[in-house]
């Protein structure tokens, strides 16, 4: 190029001397260092003071430099060269394409050294004669003409020395109806066995949300065909929900069945993006897409409803961090270019987090609130902001969320808190009674629970529901210490009738059929209000309280009460 390479600076040599005295100590030592690049800094600077017009964006800086004399290299000037002006008048090697090579390997960090113009942050670099396709996306500019980035994939075999391409735009992946059944990574190979993909189209998967004007307006309910979610909780179509719960509780079996019931009564596309959890569970969701027929194979491949797109925990961080944006990509297609309502499932967006953390440890970024990274909110953000309603069609997400610890107050789960519509907690001490899905219907809640949007039926019945299972948990202090015989009889009636809500809560699910035996069931809206308006009335009193646990609607009660007291005559 016709200046010096990138970070070099130039300064007086006799004031900086007597101005800073333990400096020319270190300046003796970068020229022995950098001597090289001095004298070729030293007679470019010659020239450009001579009149080279590339020189003229800083001319007053080199006008005082051609006044004082020789001159010298040194990092310690407030004088910085402006690499990037000179960078736009070279001519680039071959049209939009660089060459580096790699300078140092530290697991997933990879620094890359390039001869001309650096490629931008985010772009994506590929490393060639390597056994795999290793994709390396830029993080930082360290100067040198040095750029550091993260892997996409294990780095082992890559040597000091290896050519590396700058491709010239951010990570790039296949969507549109190809991906549909099929099993992509985070740089859009497929990964299921099944052939290339073929696709028309490609979208990077770093890309602005919808503009405000841009974005739908409209309120209207998800039916998930889940009792307690779609009368406590309801989801908004377009919105992002948040299942919240600790390990073990039920996150995924949730998710599966949401997955299921949705393709099976709306008949939309869904995307689900399996970001940092382990791989055995996307491999038995895959099949168990095959078996419910989500997922088709062979000639009909076509008529599949869900795109997979996986990172899972063996996966390097940089993959488990991007995989979230690739499988969200995917599902703005659908959305933007063929006006679906999409539904994107991410299990887990905490891992999303997590990686995110990992990486800016690898970068040496100074850590935030218990650990994680200074940049929590922006990560976040990112990714959240770009999933809403548009005028084209919309993006529903459902996203599980671990709970560290499951303590609510952590950083990651309450950043996700905000940026959600309706949020699903999952109760360990629910789980402890059996009671599945373990959704707390007292901690979740949704902004669709109003009754200008749900309608007053549904939402006297909703708090109706809540009222006699939070009367019950004041009670239970009491219950605890002095017993059930020493309540009113009021209060006794209000707990046998919470616990009867409790149990009907409960329901059997489709995906879970091969672990209880039981097989699973899709209860509509209107069959859910009906049935709780009458428990919370009283007209089933009279029932066993067992006769409500895991079963449909109302009329499941019934017969589940009449076969009990059956088996009790017999």
């Amino acid at each position: 190029g016709n200046g010096p390479p990138n970070g070099v600076h130039f300064a007086r040599h006799s004031r900086t001397r007597a101005r800073v005295p333990g400096l020319y100590r270190k300046q003796r030592a970068m020229r022995r260092a950098h001597r090289v690049a001095t004298r070729s800094a030293a007679v470019l600077l010659r020239r450009g003071a001579a009149g080279n017009e590339a020189w003229n964006p800083i001319g007053q800086a080199f006008a005082k430099v051609q006044a004082n004399g020789p001159c010298f290299v040194t990092h310690q000037t407030a004088v910085p060269f402006a690499v990037r002006g000179f960078a736009a008048q070279a001519a680039p090697a071959a049209a939009g394409v660089a060459s580096g090579s790699i300078t140092q390997v530290i697991g997933a960090v990879v620094d890359v050294q390039f001869e001309g113009e650096l490629p931008p942050i985010m772009s994506a670099l590929e490393v060639q004669d390597h056994d795999i396709r290793l994709v390396l996306e830029v993080a930082q500019h360290l100067g040198e003409n040095t750029v550091r980035t993260i892997a996409m994939d294990a780095t082992e075999g890559l040597t000091r020395g290896q050519k590396v391409l700058n491709t010239g735009a951010p990570i790039t992946v296949p969507v549109g109806r190809e991906t549909l059944g099929r099993i992509i990574n985070v740089i859009g190979e497929p990964v299921d066995e099944c052939g290339p993909l073929n696709a028309k189209h490609y979208l990077p998967i770093h890309r602005e949300a919808p503009e405000f004007s841009d974005q739908g307006t409209e309120q209207e309910i998800l039916v998930t065909g889940i009792k307690v979610v779609d009368l406590l909780a309801p989801y908004q179509k377009g919105g992002k929900i948040g299942l919240f719960g600790g390990a073990g509780v039920g996150k995924t079996v949730l998710i599966m069945e949401l997955i299921n019931n949705i393709a099976k009564a709306h008949g939309g596309f869904s995307v689900f993006a399996g970001v940092g959890e382990r791989t055995r569970e996307g491999n038995d969701l895959y099949h168990e897409m095959i078996e419910s027929g989500v997922i088709k194979l062979g000639d009909k491949a076509s008529e599949s409803k869900c795109t997979l797109v996986y990172g899972q925990m063996n996966e390097p961080p940089g993959a488990r961090a991007r995989v979230g944006l690739t499988g969200l990509t995917v599902a703005e297609y659908f959305r933007d270019m063929e006006g679906q309502d999409v539904l994107l499932f991410v299990d887990n967006i905490f891992r999303f987090t997590q990686a995110n953390s990992e990486v800016s440890a690898l970068l040496g970024r100074i850590p935030s609130a218990v650990g994680y990274q200074p940049t929590l909110a922006t990560d976040l953000g990112g990714l959240q902001e770009r999933i809403t309603t548009t005028k084209n069609g919309s993006i529903t997400s459902v996203q599980a969320i671990y709970v560290p610890a499951d303590d609510l107050t952590d950083p990651a789960p309450a950043t996700t808190f905000a940026h959600l519509d309706a949020t699903t907690v999952l109760s360990r001490s629910i789980a402890e009674l059996g009671i599945y899905p373990a959704v707390d219907p007292l901690d979740s809640t949704s902004r669709m629970l109003s009754a200008d949007i749900l309608g007053q039926e549904h939402y006297d019945t909703a708090r109706g529901i809540q009222k006699v299972l939070q009367d019950k948990k004041n009670l239970q202090d009491i219950i605890s210490i002095l017993g059930m015989d020493e309540l009113s009889e009021e209060d006794k009636m209000t707990v046998a009738r919470a616990r009867k809500v409790e149990r009907f809560l409960s329901q059997p699910f489709h995906v879970a059929e091969v672990f209880t035996g039981s097989p699973g069931k899709y209860v509509d809206l209107k069959d859910s209000i009906a049935g709780f308006q009458d428990v919370l009335a009283g007209k089933y009193d009279g029932l066993p309280e067992q006769a409500f646990y895991m079963v449909g609607d109302i009329k499941e009660v019934m017969e589940k009460a009449d076969k009990m007291a059956l088996d009790v005559s017999s």
